[in-house]
């Protein structure tokens, strides 16, 4: 809804209105109180400032040019004021250059527009009690002190409206509305003021004259420094008591204030907020379980059976496994491969199994107990019915709106920014971009893959590993570590570069979408970055852990990819052991890579600006000059911290049963990023536009898809990539009879019977090796478990019995699991309701004032004019059929 305002428009950009029309800002000095949120009278407060640069001291632009700007800030500025705001105009203390224009919204302002933004405000106290939980004694030893931070009275709200003004709990005009709820209303009008028309096309709100550099800087001010609090004795310095109680390092380990962050801030920061402590309080059991299972492979390693075989000199040392490429890779023993067997056992485990079922089940109960959580938040800050009464339309689709539609549901024409086909035209567009943006980033993937096939070569050539060869080096650097390792980082610096390429991408093809609100410009733009980032980030983990080594054929007759490169073989063990890696250098150097981004260009950038102002200048410099030399949040605000979380997220669950330690390291993370987010919002960045929040917005059915998807990607990977189901396979059917020759179940043999046996004679030219033959033996032995029949057998070279026991095995596992766990899934979302009841008690009660209070008040003074009506009709035909005296 826009209000239909008298204001002064430019009619064209050459046009210039009569300048007794227009309304300038008042001019004053500043009064050296570097502390004051208030105008020079000390009465009106700040809540939003504007920077812009004197028109006639600029020397980047033609003075035509100069004079087309002064003259739309002028009628913007002139424009605000009729639309009731009051404004004041301070010259920088620091650079003379700079003009501050302060904005104050008078009440009748505050009362007009709270009523068109539907904000909810308090009718009165929340009478229902609260019931003391068993965990409060805990709980109240991690909290921030309620002496230092005093808790938030709890009100029951209604939308307010200005003809009920006397039903609304006031009492103090100067307090009712907070700062935050006073910066997001100016934020409003300055949003929807015109400030020029260029071919009947209206030109509107302060982001453009931003864009244009019209304006430097929009922002509302920090109530204090976060270093002291503000020596004015009425200024609570809220922005100290975060940064204190917060933000700083020493909070580490105490509960978050969110109440008091999302009265500073607003609801979008503090929700965020709540669901990333709520996530990592979560990973907190993950964290647990993950380091047991983790304990449990690494104690058990040393009974590991098969790795004793692959590392005993009689048994490794004796098989000789046949070249892992074409004519330059060599013969090798197994047992140069002992390290990373023991590795393996640590985390291709029993215990495996155990932490990948757990966090399949775990991420139910994380995602069914934040709706919970975050339904009592949506009653506790407001935001119930915030979507269907209170979001606005975005201007930029206003300004949009040409074409006249019309309604099906009230029948009356209302404007659109574009017909049905143009609609059509825009979305084909749209998803054509983002398809080949998507085929872009599949090609930079085969670009790695084709990168791994060809410089293994190199590295079998350089890191040759012969027979008889005692080089120390072998143990840890094998060309297939030194291929993964390379590969990796590789693939790192690739997405880092597709991610700032695509980001850029990402945004104008939503700009050109032209969303409605802002929450759909937002969910439409996560839609695209996740999917985006998804196939950057996982593409890699997914061709390790599901194709590499799965079609290679068989030594004598070997696959090959784009008919020039062999495809790659795993270890021995299977490809588990790199996968980790590929985790390893992607989550680490992603994390080392935000924080750089995150925290040290900022913390730059401001001590760079700080330190040239001292240089300049030693003067007392005010509260709104100090917040314009911190650096600006960025359209998108907290979007590129829930990406960060939810790619986390993915790689916590999605390949879980690769690295039990993902949930800790993800915990310690987390824990980091909580309180270096605060510091950076505190102490780095001005202070935000307060702005409404229902809930995460796209991210939570994003992660529920996660979620889904995580059973599947851990079945596969147990099944397909660890070892574990052909060691199951040979434990309990072929170590004894009738396809083995042990009296008892045992791993014993486990190597030697997995390991397909193949004939040197049989090699094709083509791929036989340079390298002469050593020994006696005719044979060597396949590195990956292909389980095939050998040279002589009249089936030689084809897959034998074990073979398609170990298939028959993959596929009941991943079926059992998957429908076990998506069984145990469905009954915990069943039993855990998404309200709890109390919240349920408390949104009836409101509903339940707020009929009583409004409409109830509103019908009483109806009866009492009816009433009056009903005596007036009465008296006068009482007279009117009165008999006369006469």
């Amino acid at each position: 809804l826009v209000l239909e305002l008298n204001q002064v428009i430019i009619p064209s950009y050459g046009t210039v209105p009569d300048q007794q029309n227009l309304h300038a800002p008042e001019w004053v000095d500043f009064d050296d109180k570097p502390d004051s949120l208030f105008f020079k009278d000390g009465q009106r407060r700040i809540d939003f400032v504007l920077v812009y640069e004197d028109e006639s001291k600029k020397m980047t632009h033609k003075r035509s040019d100069r004079k087309k700007q002064k003259r739309k800030r002028q009628v913007y500025e002139s424009n605000l004021i009729n639309n009731g705001l009051q404004l004041e105009a301070t010259r920088s203390v620091l650079d003379e250059k700079l003009i501050f224009v302060k904005v104050h919204a008078p009440w009748e302002v505050l009362c007009t527009y709270a009523e068109v933004m539907h904000i909810k405000l308090p009718l009165q106290h929340n009478d229902l009690k609260t019931r003391g939980s068993a965990f409060n004694w805990f709980s109240r030893l991690l909290r921030v002190d309620e002496n230092i931070i005093k808790p938030e009275q709890e009100f029951f709200t209604a939308p307010f409206q200005k003809e009920l003004l006397s039903n609304f709990y006031i009492q103090d005009k100067d307090t009712f509305f907070n700062p935050a709820t006073r910066s997001r209303i100016v934020h409003f009008i300055l949003s929807r003021v015109e400030y020029a028309t260029k071919n009947n096309v209206k030109k509107f709100g302060v982001n453009k004259l931003l864009d244009t550099g019209i304006y430097k800087a929009a922002f509302p001010l920090h109530d204090s420094s976060f270093r002291h609090p503000s020596t004015d004795p009425n200024c609570p310095s809220e922005r100290y008591l975060l940064y204190r109680e917060w933000a700083h390092p020493k909070n580490i380990f105490k509960l978050q204030p969110l109440d008091f962050i999302r009265k500073y801030y607003g609801e979008k920061i503090g929700i965020y907020f709540a669901w990333l402590g709520f996530y990592t309080n979560m990973l907190t059991v993950a964290a647990v379980v993950g380091v047991g299972c983790f304990l449990y492979g690494f104690l058990k390693k040393d009974n590991c059976t098969w790795s004793q075989e692959v590392c005993d000199p009689n048994i490794g040392g004796n098989i000789i496994m046949c070249p892992q490429c074409d004519k330059v890779c060599t013969y090798w023993n197994l047992n140069i491969t002992c390290e990373s067997s023991k590795k393996l056992c640590i985390f291709d485990s029993f215990g495996t199994l155990v932490f990948a079922v757990f966090m399949g089940i775990w991420v139910t109960f994380f995602l069914e107990f934040w709706k919970r959580r975050q339904a009592e938040l949506e009653y506790e800050w407001d935001t119930v019915e915030y979507l269907e009464q209170e979001e606005q339309v975005r201007p930029e689709y206003e300004a949009r709106c040409t074409h006249v539609v019309m309604n099906e549901i009230t029948q009356q024409e209302e404007h659109v920014p574009y017909t049905a086909c143009g609609k059509c035209v825009r979305m084909t567009f749209c998803t054509s971009a983002i398809f080949f943006w998507i085929l872009l980033i599949i090609a930079s993937v085969v670009g790695i893959i084709v990168y791994r096939l060809s410089v293994f070569l190199v590295f079998s050539a350089k890191l040759s590993q012969h027979i008889s060869g005692t080089e120390a080096i072998g143990k840890y650097l094998t060309p297939q570590t030194a291929t993964s390792v390379t590969a990796s980082l590789i693939s790192f610096v690739v997405i880092m570069i597709l991610n700032i390429v695509y980001e850029k991408v990402a945004i104008l093809i939503t700009d050109f979408e032209l969303p409605r609100t802002q929450t759909d410009y937002e969910n439409s733009l996560t839609t695209k970055m996740f999917l985006f980032q998804f196939v950057n980030y996982y593409s890699s983990c997914f061709y390790i852990a599901f194709f590499k080594g799965k079609f290679v054929g068989h030594p004598g007759s070997p696959v090959y990819w784009l008919g020039k490169y062999r495809n790659e073989e795993c270890d021995p063990g299977g490809c588990l052991l790199e996968l980790t890696t590929q985790l390893a250098i992607i989550v680490g150097g992603k994390a080392i890579w935000n924080n750089i981004q995150e925290v040290l260009l900022p913390l730059v950038k401001n001590l760079i600006g700080r330190y040239s102002a001292a240089a300049r200048s030693e003067k007392i410099v005010p509260r709104w000059e100090h917040d314009y030399h911190l650096q600006p949040i960025g359209k998108l605000g907290l979007f590129y911290e829930y990406l960060e979380m939810v790619i986390q997220f993915g790689f916590v669950t999605l390949f879980v049963a690769s690295f039990p330690l993902a949930p800790l390291l993800a915990l310690i993370n987390n824990m980091l990023e909580i309180r270096l987010d605060a510091w950076k919002l505190t102490t780095q960045f001005r202070r935000m536009v307060p702005q409404k929040a229902q809930d995460i917005g796209a991210w939570q059915p994003i992660l529920q898809g996660i979620a889904i998807l995580a059973v599947v990607t851990n079945a596969m990977i147990i099944a397909f990539t660890s070892d574990m189901i052909p060691r199951l396979v040979y434990y309990w059917s072929f170590s004894v009879p009738p396809y083995g020759n042990h009296s008892s179940h045992t791993m014993e043999g486990y190597i030697n019977s997995t390991l397909s046996v193949f004939n040197i004679s049989d090699f094709k030219n083509a791929s036989k090796p340079f390298s002469p033959w050593f020994g006696n033996q005719t044979t060597c032995r396949q590195v990956y478990r292909d389980l095939r029949y050998p040279p002589g057998h009249q089936h030689q070279y084809e897959h034998n019995i074990y073979y398609w026991h170990v298939i028959a095995a993959k596929l009941a596992f991943i079926i059992v699991m998957e429908h076990v766990i998506y069984f145990v899934k469905f009954i915990i979302s069943y039993v855990i309701p998404d309200v709890s009841q109390k919240t349920k008690s408390k949104v009836k009660r409101e509903k339940y004032l707020t009929q009583k209070l409004l409409h109830e008040n509103d019908l009483k003074g109806v009866k009492k004019h009816m009433g009056k009506i009903a005596d007036n009709i009465l008296k006068g035909a009482d007279s009117a059929f009165r008999p006369k005296d006469e």
